[in-house]
């Protein structure tokens, strides 16, 4: 179980910045169940370590996707908004393939890249799971699958809902509002 995040932890085993899994996965890790087949595995890190990133994965493709166009990153190149996206290939890795998306941050607060008046304490973003793995807390998960749902993303609400403490359900229930005071998810929170 968790192979694939696990083998995303063995590589990232001396990244030293804070990094986590994103995504499904990351509400899988939270479930501490495979709730279904995953196409790909997401990882999140703070912009403010993407050089850092860039050192880390030195011998790996390294593409940016800007406007759905995977495009070479060079290595003294700093990507700010609205790129967010980044794809590392090395076929002999194991995965070969691992998708980073970067997190805003400020000193003490995660920022929501699509509000940045939506904010989570540093300190509650990232649990780590029973397999010991650090995954993007089930409430910031949902938040970005709000903003288009997906069949996936319908059945990840409804599984991690019922099991969010009142603290997180409240917290998504306002992050939602002011992203989307109409959203049908609201109804549930």
């Amino acid at each position: 179980m968790f192979d694939l995040p696990l083998q995303i932890a063995a590589v990232l085993r001396g990244f030293k910045p804070s990094w986590f899994v994103a995504g499904g996965w990351a509400i899988d890790l939270f479930l501490e169940k495979e709730t279904r087949l995953h196409q790909d595995i997401e990882i999140a890190i703070f912009r403010k370590d993407q050089a850092v990133l860039h050192d880390y994965f030195d011998g790996w493709l390294l593409q940016k996707v800007i406007n759905g166009e995977l495009v070479v990153w060079h290595r003294d190149e700093w990507l700010t908004l609205p790129i967010h996206e980044v794809h590392c290939y090395k076929e002999t890795a194991q995965p070969p393939q691992i998708e980073i998306l970067f997190n805003e941050s400020n000193k003490t607060e995660w920022l929501y890249r699509r509000n940045e008046n939506i904010r989570r304490s540093l300190v509650k973003i990232q649990p780590e799971s029973s397999a010991g793995v650090n995954f993007l807390c089930p409430e910031v998960v949902l938040l970005y699958k709000s903003k288009n749902p997906r069949a996936k993303d319908e059945r990840d609400f409804q599984a991690v809902v019922k099991r969010l403490d009142v603290e997180c359900k409240e917290w998504l229930k306002d992050a939602i509002k002011v992203s989307n005071s109409k959203h049908h998810w609201l109804r549930s929170l």
